[in-house]
């Protein structure tokens, strides 16, 4: 069972257009109490660009599409909140716990609830010297029919394996506005992409088209980058210091991209935080403009 905030349940009476958002930038991404400006920000961003907000969290053991006031505020502030993959959805549900959900889970997530068109920041990958180990978003992206619009694939992953296990999955991958593939905190990654859209409606148009070609069970990938990137000298210097601290400290496996996140964080004087408000900002506001495009 679903719990739809009043503002989602009157857009679907409506048949109005609909974003799903995250929360685990919301609960673990942003620190307190910038968390929670943030996500008004975006909801209200969604707003303006003709859309409804759906920002997606599990409260209580309980699937909310959309969020109350209050709501939001629990996920922003509360300190059990958990972090949920598509893999945790039942036990948190069934153990009755307060989740905010990653990409793949809120595509999950959305998809149970209609909505086909998602807004986040990057996506998740495949693990740097770790063939193996790469994020649920991938698979989620083969299997789930949402559009989801980021800014490319986290830059502390390894980028060209991720690039092609998408191929490999056959998830269409789409640049807006541009050639290169995002590296969330850089606007090029240093690989090239073989489609490019300028407009929303275009976009709408090949995420229409994909019905016709048998391709309903597959998500989309929608890659916009960032219009003030992390100087890159920064970026690759916090990087290589990033991954000898990582080892210097014995973490590994799942463990390295959320320790390599918040190296940036801690270390940046701000500015990955910075490009991470950004992101989700110019995100939400795409993904509502295709939103309207696809009603």
């Amino acid at each position: 069972m679903i719990t739809f905030s009043r503002e989602v349940l009157l857009a679907k009476e409506n048949n109005s257009p609909i974003v799903a958002l995250e929360s685990t930038i919301i609960a673990h991404g942003l620190p307190r109490p910038r968390n929670l400006q943030v996500a008004r920000d975006v909801e209200n961003l969604v707003r303006k660009n003709g859309a409804t907000p759906a920002t997606i969290a599990i409260i209580d053991g309980n699937i909310h599409v959309g969020l109350e006031e209050f709501e939001l505020d629990r996920i922003a502030n509360e300190s059990d909140v958990v972090k949920a993959s598509i893999r945790d959805l039942p036990i948190i549900k069934s153990k009755k716990l307060t989740a905010a959900t990653t990409v793949a889970a809120t595509s999950q997530i959305a998809h149970l609830a209609g909505i086909e068109i998602f807004a986040t920041g990057g996506l998740g990958g495949v693990h740097r010297g770790e063939t193996l180990d790469e994020s649920a978003d991938l698979l989620s992206l083969a299997t789930i029919p949402v559009l989801v619009v980021c800014a490319g694939v986290k830059s502390i992953l390894d980028i060209p394996a991720t690039l092609e296990r998408l191929e490999t999955l056959s998830v269409p991958l789409l640049g807006y506005k541009t050639q290169n593939f995002p590296g969330f905190y850089l606007a090029d990654s240093g690989l090239t992409l073989e489609h490019s859209v300028d407009t929303p409606k275009e976009i709408a148009e090949i995420w229409q088209a994909r019905k016709s070609t048998g391709l309903t069970k597959k998500g989309m990938v929608v890659a916009s980058p960032t219009e003030n990137p992390m100087a890159r000298e920064l970026h690759d210097k916090l990087l290589l210091e990033g991954l000898q601290a990582a080892q210097d400290n014995h973490v590994s496996g799942k463990e390295v991209t959320p320790f390599l996140l918040e190296y940036f964080h801690s270390n940046s004087n701000g500015e990955s935080l910075r490009v991470n408000e950004e992101i989700i900002r110019a995100n939400a506001s795409l993904a509502a403009q295709i939103a309207l495009a696809n009603v």
